[in-house]
C-alpha cells in the first residue's frame, strides 16, 4: 500500500493511529534544545541524571523504574515522569500536529507525555489510560470525559461513543498522575489485559475488525509487543501496517506472526505523501539539537 493511500484510509476512519516512541523524536525542550525522553534507553538516562545504569538495567526502561522503586520507592518513579511529562516545555511533534488536523475517532499511544491530549485540546473527548496495583477493582483502567475546557472521571457506561477516544495505556500526568512504568506495573497490567480488565466494554465492541497504522514502534522488546498484542486483540486481515526502517529480523517474525505488513519509510515520509508540512519553527528547532540527543 503507497503511504499516500494508508494517510486517506486514517483520514476516512478505516485505519486506527498507534504511537510509539519514535513520533516525539523530533521534541526538544524548549528551553535547553534537550531531546525528550521518549524511549527505554533514553527514559532510563534522564531517569539516572544521565548516567548509564547497569547492563541488566540498561535492557528494558520497565526494569530500570523497578530498580528504582525498589530502592527509592514508587513515588521516585512517578515523580520523574511527572516532572518530565508534565512539567517541563516541549516542542510540537510533527506527527501530533497532523493528527491534530485530521482529527482520527480512536488513537492508541503508549508514550507518557501528554502531546496527544494537547492535539485534542479543542474539543470534547474521551481518555482512557491504564492503572496497575489498584485494590477494590478488576478494572485496569480509568476513564476521563473531557468537555472542552476540564476532565472528570467517569463510568464506561456514561461515556459517549460519538467523541473521539485517546487510549494511553501507559498513563499520562494529566488530569492526574497514572503510569504503568516499573516490571511490577507491567506483570499487573498485562495479567488483567489479557484477562478482560484493561479495556471498556466499549472499546474491546469497537475494536473488532479494525485495522491499524504504527508509528514510531519498534518491536524488539517484551513489554511493547505484550501491550501490543493484547489493545489489538480481534483485528483485522491484516492487523495493519507499520513505518519501520531497517527491521530485525526478530521484528519481521513478529510483524508477519500479527500479520502487520511492514513499510520501510519514516515518518516524515507519510507526512509529505499526505501533503503536510511541519511548522518552519518546530523543524528548526529540532534540527538544532541533534548535538545535545541521548540514548536514542
Amino acid at each position: 500500500m503507497e503511504l499516500s493511500d494508508l494517510a486517506a484510509a486514517m483520514r476516512r476512519g478505516d485505519l486506527i493511529p498507534y504511537l510509539g516512541p519514535g513520533v516525539l523524536a523530533p521534541v526538544v525542550e524548549r528551553e535547553t534544545g534537550t531531546p525528550m525522553p521518549a524511549d527505554s534507553d533514553s527514559l532510563i538516562l534522564a531517569m539516572n541524571k544521565g548516567r548509564p545504569m547497569s547492563k541488566r538495567l540498561m535492557w528494558e526502561f520497565p526494569r530500570a523504574a523497578m530498580d528504582v522503586e525498589l530502592k527509592r520507592g514508587r513515588s521516585a518513579v512517578t515523580r520523574f515522569l511527572d516532572h518530565t511529562y508534565g512539567k517541563r516545555d516541549w516542542t510540537r511533534a510533527p506527527l501530533h500536529d497532523w493528527l491534530a488536523e485530521r482529527a482520527p475517532h480512536y488513537v492508541i499511544d503508549i508514550n507518557r507525555d501528554t502531546q496527544l491530549q494537547d492535539s485534542y485540546a479543542d474539543r470534547p473527548h474521551t481518555l482512557i489510560r491504564g492503572i496497575a496495583r489498584i485494590a477494590g477493582t478488576d478494572d485496569r483502567f480509568r476513564i476521563h470525559a473531557y468537555d472542552g475546557e476540564r476532565y472528570r472521571e467517569v463510568a464506561q457506561d456514561a461515556v459517549d461513543p460519538a467523541l473521539p477516544i485517546l487510549f494511553k495505556p501507559l498513563g499520562s500526568p494529566r488530569p492526574d498522575a497514572t503510569y504503568i512504568a516499573s516490571d511490577a506495573d507491567f506483570v499487573d497490567y498485562l495479567t488483567e489485559l489479557m484477562g478482560g480488565f484493561g479495556l471498556p466494554r466499549f472499546l474491546k465492541e469497537y475494536r473488532v475488525g479494525r485495522q491499524y497504522l504504527f508509528l514510531g514502534l519498534r518491536l524488539t522488546r517484551d513489554t511493547e509487543r505484550m501491550v501490543l498484542s493484547d489493545v489489538i486483540h480481534a483485528a483485522g486481515e491484516p492487523a495493519g501496517w507499520i513505518l519501520m526502517t531497517d527491521p530485525t529480523e526478530k521484528e519481521r517474525r513478529y510483524c508477519a506472526k500479527k500479520t502487520i505488513e511492514i513499510i520501510e519509510a519514516e515518518i516524515e515520509d507519510l507526512l509529505a505523501a499526505d501533503g503536510f508540512t511541519a511548522p518552519a519553527s518546530a523543524t528548526a528547532q529540532a534540527a538544532g539539537a541533534g548535538a545535545t540527543e541521548v540514548g536514542c
